[in-house]
């Protein structure tokens, strides 16, 4: 009787999470097998003032940017989520065996020192890995999941993190409530904190600002925003051929109010990869960027299969 009842509650689960897709509600990702899950949270189409007329020269001119409906991850990625990917799908979480496909996704060589920093692992979130290694556990979840989860583009980014409102931060222009909704310099202690503590912004998103910073899928480019026109945009991605410099958002636990603002942009940079003794350096790690983590987006309008394999199968690019 009580096995009957198990199956019928996962059934039930299961049905639910499906309907609440369907409709574009919020929803918990379960991965089957283990004993983990996240929070996807709805975001609605629209559109948006991108940039902004206080910051560096980069976030200029202000434009007009459609957008439409997709999916973010409540929270950062944490090591609770990351570490399966990493250590083939680790034995402390798994309560089933793992698939011949998910054990096909190529996985990241094993970091030479602590990816952790000494920061923390439980519900921190997980750090210093290449935007390759992000479309990677990416890859990793679809094979686990069936579902097309992908890192967001700058504009869903920015987007998601204004939820609504066009000033410097989320919650207004006064910095000094930061402290309430942000980890950064002033009050980090110069580390990582369990997601989820401070609080969220209009839409439910938490830790959109400071923490750690975010992979965006965009190139950076300086000039971007003024090679779209003045008109308005729809859905616009920056899409990369080289491998520096790629877009950040959302600034750290190490930076300061300013690098904090809802519109403030950064770029990657060669000199991440300083320290790492490998010739060529890793495709998988950023051994002097733990500062850096990452958060999913999943479109509503899912890809064709062929778009979902070019995503995932773009080969890394040499670093020497």
């Amino acid at each position: 009787m009580n096995i009957k009842f198990g199956i019928l509650l996962f059934l039930t689960l299961i049905c639910l999470q499906l309907q609440a897709q369907q409709k574009h509600e919020t929803y918990t990702q379960k991965l089957e097998g283990t004993k983990l899950s996240f929070e996807m949270q709805a975001i609605p189409d629209g559109d948006f003032l991108m940039g902004s007329k206080n910051g560096n020269a980069d976030e200029k001119p202000i434009h007009k940017v459609k957008l439409d409906p997709f999916w973010m991850s409540k929270v950062e990625i944490t090591w609770d989520i990351f570490e399966p990917f990493l250590y083939k799908d680790y034995e402390v979480n798994n309560t089933a065996s793992v698939s011949a496909q998910v054990d096909a996704v190529t996985r990241p060589t094993k970091p030479y020192l602590d990816m952790t920093f000494g920061m923390g692992k439980q519900n921190h979130p997980a750090l210093a890995m290449t935007q390759y290694n992000a479309i990677q556990f990416c890859k990793w979840l679809y094979a686990r999941t069936g579902v097309f989860y992908r890192l967001p583009t700058e504009a869903e980014w920015e987007y998601a993190c204004k939820a609504g409102n066009n000033e410097d931060y989320y919650f207004g222009n006064d910095s000094k409530k930061l402290n309430e909704y942000a980890w950064f310099s002033a009050n980090s202690e110069k580390k990582t904190h369990e997601v989820g503590l401070k609080k969220p912004n209009a839409w439910g998103l938490y830790d959109m600002l400071g923490n750690v910073a975010e992979w965006t899928y965009d190139e950076y480019k300086s000039d971007f925003y003024a090679s779209s026109g003045q008109t308005e945009v729809k859905n616009p991605v920056a899409l990369a051929d080289k491998l520096y410099p790629l877009v950040i958002r959302g600034g750290s636990y190490e930076d300061d109010a300013k690098a904090l603002r809802s519109a403030a942009r950064r770029a990657s940079d060669p000199v991440w990869k300083q320290i790492d003794p490998q010739i060529p350096k890793s495709n998988w790690w950023f051994p002097e960027a733990p500062f850096i983590g990452i958060r999913l987006v999943r479109p509503v309008n899912t890809p064709t299969k062929e778009e979902i394999d070019a995503y995932y199968n773009r080969p890394p690019i040499a670093d020497y």
